[in-house]
């Protein structure tokens, strides 16, 4: 019989995984939903592909993964049976037929994300594994400045990991927002791009925070756009902080929000 492929929503905790993909020193979501479909196929390997990796600690909202299953099921069916198999911090959100064409990674145009900030005096236990406890006074109108710098096609060298196997660091942000949440007393900043460098979410998020506590000035951003090197910024921001929110495949989706 001809495999069909499928596209999946997928979400999930990352607290107990060393990220996404499979990696040598510990276990990952990838490595779960493989399992789970080894499961259902009678022990034969099914490869899934993801639109990106997210680091250890990084959760997500909206990851999207394509496999081909050697027979064809009823998407309903394939959601309740993967969801019956996997761990309770890995949900598969929906599953839809797709094209044979079709690429969760090569055909992802973009991405939003969203980084969560906890502003409480001391931490909450219940949040310390989903946010970054930063419980200063801050200049919420210099913050909001500071971050709209950041929107628009740059060269993102001083907010990519030296890490980064990356030659062309050029990157467009269609919404860099930053808001305060007051019902949960939090910061929440959004960012919306046609691609995110290694860590440059946590390094946005690093150096702003820094900006709003008065440690650098608003001017800073530009400054770091034109110099070009990681050392200068701030600091990367903590993993569990930061969610996947959506991946895109439609450009004007992307543009839009």
């Amino acid at each position: 019989m001809t495999a069909q492929r499928y596209k999946c929503i997928v979400q999930y905790d990352g607290t107990g995984y060393v990220g996404y993909q499979v990696q040598p020193n510990g276990n990952s979501v990838q490595t779960e939903i493989e399992k789970a479909l080894k499961k259902m196929s009678n022990g034969q390997i099914i490869p899934i592909h993801a639109s990106g990796r997210t680091d250890s600690g990084v959760h997500a909202l909206g990851q999207v993964i394509h496999f081909d299953y050697p027979a064809a099921i009823k998407p309903d069916h394939l959601l309740r049976a993967l969801n019956s198999l996997l761990p309770d911090d890995i949900l598969i959100k929906s599953v839809e037929l797709a094209s044979e064409e079709f690429h969760s990674r090569y055909h992802a145009i973009g991405k939003k994300y969203i980084y969560r900030v906890d502003l409480d005096r001391f931490p909450n236990p219940f949040k310390r594994l989903y946010t970054t406890h930063h419980p200063y006074r801050f200049n919420m109108e210099n913050l909001e400045r500071a971050i709209k710098k950041l929107e628009g096609e740059h060269d993102f060298t001083s907010f990519c990991s030296t890490k980064t196997d990356k030659t062309d660091l050029v990157r467009t942000v269609y919404e860099a927002s930053v808001r305060k949440d007051e019902a949960n007393n939090e910061l929440v900043f959004t960012f919306r791009g046609n691609g995110f460098l290694y860590n440059m979410i946590r390094i946005f998020v690093g150096t702003l925070l820094q900006i709003a506590d008065g440690l650098k000035k608003v001017e800073e951003i530009d400054r770091l756009l034109e110099v070009k090197d990681r050392r200068k910024a701030g600091p990367t921001a903590p993993s569990q902080g930061l969610y996947l929110v959506e991946v895109y495949y439609d450009e004007e989706k992307l543009r839009n929000g």
